[in-house]
């Protein structure tokens, strides 16, 4: 089966040249390509990686959608945008998301949002624990795939570095790699702030807690949130500062700024998660306290102390 990603950011370079490492036509859709046919190689988004021969570069997006998979590695806020724009040439493609988080102005999941707006194509989302430069790297990671009979969509992304595991719980795949973004920077903020390692761990196991009450009422199965797109995804996120969104909080603790253009999912993902669990009547404390200073209504000593303050109970 042919494969295009379209998206050529760290995320969606790493997977094309993982992809076209191990002999697999790729072709991959820029909006603005460049040089990168020429130079192999992207540096504006994931320097010191040579693209392979198999990978071919585009800003032609009629011509990347011929093929018969479609990776869409676009920021999440943008996915509804891009679908909306070009629906016809996705109609009756695999299309699968390789972005994490909540729309904003839906409430959507990133599968949700594709059945909504291409509903003759078959929908589904690729997530779990994975970096971009370990992935150009040849370096083992393991994801989960999420759609319905999935079989052989599983089978043509697979690599000998990317081994690609099947689920058919795309609500719990796509909340469990939204949700741990906004641990990630609670987590972030914390070791900014200098509140300790101790902080970190707690503010990790609650916010998993967290991840599994809203993930539960929306209709996840529980495996799936302690799995890789779960539990798994949780780890690597809120313990690394590779994590952009760990970076981000880290940097909000610390009273900086990320760089002008860096994205930053778990952002948006907090204030829509929040909100919806308000209207459903669900307690998530830590992704309250997110919001709070995201939007400058507590300090980061303020939202210490109010989740400290919460009344006592058992585990």
């Amino acid at each position: 089966m042919s494969i295009s990603v379209l998206g050529a950011g760290a995320f969606g370079t790493a997977l094309a040249i993982s992809l076209a490492r191990d002999g697999t036509r790729v072709t991959l859709w820029a909006r603005s390509p460049g040089n990168m046919q020429e130079s192999r190689d992207n540096p504006n988004r994931l320097p010191g990686f040579s693209f392979p021969d198999p990978l071919d570069v585009t800003g032609d997006l009629n011509r990347a959608c011929k093929a018969d998979i479609l990776l869409l590695a676009t920021p999440m806020q943008q996915l509804a945008g891009f679908l909306r724009d070009h629906q016809a040439q996705f109609a009756g493609k695999a299309l699968v998301a390789c972005c994490k988080g909540v729309d904003l102005a839906s409430g959507l999941g990133p599968a949700e949002i594709i059945r909504t707006i291409v509903p003759d194509a078959t929908a589904a989302i690729l997530s779990g624990p994975s970096f971009a430069v370990d992935i150009a790297g040849g370096l083992p990671t393991a994801l989960t795939l999420a759609c319905e009979n999935g079989a052989e969509l599983q089978s043509a992304l697979s690599t000998s570095n990317l081994r690609i595991y099947r689920s058919s719980d795309l609500v719990g795949v796509e909340l469990g790699g939204a949700l741990k973004n906004v641990v990630a920077i609670a987590c972030g903020i914390a070791m900014g702030a200098g509140l300790g390692e101790s902080a970190r761990a707690a503010l990790m196991t609650r916010g998993y807690t967290e991840m599994q009450r809203f993930a539960l009422a929306n209709g996840a199965e529980a495996e799936t949130l302690a799995g890789l797109s779960g539990f798994g995804d949780l780890a690597l996120t809120c313990a690394s500062e590779k994590s952009r969104n760990f970076a981000f909080g880290f940097a909000l603790g610390r009273g900086e700024t990320l760089p002008e253009g860096t994205t930053v999912e778990g952002k948006a993902t907090a204030k829509a998660v929040s909100a919806l669990a308000r209207r459903k009547g669900l307690e998530m404390p830590i992704a309250d306290m997110v919001v709070a200073i995201l939007d400058k209504h507590l300090t980061i000593n303020e939202a210490t102390e109010a989740l400290l303050a919460r009344p006592l109970k058992e585990e």
